[in-house]
Parts: structure tokens; sequence; C-alpha cells
């Protein structure tokens, strides 16, 4: 049985509210800024962040579904390497969102407006399993590509934990490209 530990109220510290004061602190406004950074703008960076944690959950889904409609001899193969990349998609948007939300930045309320914030993702138009794949691997390697015009900003904007994470998710993203890329050549 759990018995609570008797609850001792600490004097507050300068400068900091007790948590049960009742003051919160007040979000960042979406940043309504364009979508390039210029000279340390954070707010565009962020929106930037959010653009690319849009693209990362359509990836997710995509990833997803094609998991789920693929079929050829590899079927196996590829169904369980999908299954781990949507796994790792999902995994890349709530990290991603972490970041911005510790910038004290809030993510959009619903999909829709996740979407909104996103840019111009390839959408699978065909049930062949060359063509799901392949439309998945050009996503894949447009996120590396972004990634890597984000990294240089986060430095610039003094996001070191962001640029770490943008060069981590580089290479993940390449790598994974690199994989549906063989799976489709001819042996």
């Amino acid at each position: 049985m759990y018995t609570p530990a008797p609850q001792t109220q600490q004097p507050p510290q300068m400068g900091v509210a007790p948590l049960n004061s009742g003051v919160t602190p007040e979000p960042q406004a979406k940043p309504k800024t364009p979508g390039k950074s210029k000279n340390g703008d954070v707010g565009a960076f962020i929106q930037q962040c959010i653009s690319l944690a849009s693209y990362l959950k359509e990836l997710q889904t995509q990833s997803h579904l094609i998991h789920l409609n693929y079929e050829g001899s590899n079927f196996l193969g590829v169904h369980g390497f999908l299954k781990d990349q949507y796994e790792a998609h999902l995994e890349q948007f709530d990290t991603l969102s972490e970041f911005i939300r510790s910038m004290d930045y809030l993510l959009p309320t619903c999909s829709r407006g996740l979407a909104e914030a996103g840019t111009q993702f390839n959408h699978c138009t065909s049930y062949k399993g060359t063509d799901q794949l392949t439309t998945y691997y050009k996503n894949l390697e447009e996120l590396g590509m972004k990634t890597k015009k984000l990294e240089p900003i986060a430095a610039k904007v003094g996001a070191i934990d962001i640029q770490n994470y943008m060069a981590e998710l580089c290479g993940q993203a390449f790598k994974a490209a690199w994989f549906v890329k063989a799976t489709l050549r001819n042996g």
C-alpha cells in the first residue's frame, strides 16, 4: 500500500514562483514571421521546426500505410522495415515537438493545423509497391535536405540541442532512403 510522505512547503526562491502559487508562464504566441530565419530570428526558426514536425508526421502516416498496403515477393522484409520506420517517425516527431515546446512555443492543436503548417509533401498515387517505395524514399531524401538546411539556422539562434538533433535526423533519413533504394534495385 502506498502512503504519501508529509507535504512540506518550500520557501520560494528569489524570482521563481512556487508551483502552487497560481502563476503559470505564458507560452509564446504562434510565430507570424515568414518561413525563413534571418539573423537569429527565433520565431521564424520555430515556424520551420513546426513545418518539419508536420513533415515527419506525414512520413509516419505514409510509411504506416505502405507497410499495410505493400505487396511483393519481398513483402516480409519490407513490411518489417516499414514498421520500424513508422515507429521511428513517430519518435522523431515527438522529439522535435518536445524541442519546440522546450523553447516555450506551441504546436498546432489538431492534425489539420499541423498539415497547414507543413510544406509540400509527395503522396503515393498508386498501390504498386515499387511506386509507393519510390515516393517514400524521395520524401526521406527531402527530409534529409530539410534537416541540412535547418541545422545551421539552429546554430545561429543558439539552439544547439536542435542543431545536434538535425544532424542525427539527417543521418537517419539518408540511411533509410539508401535502404529503400537498395531494395528497389534489380540484382
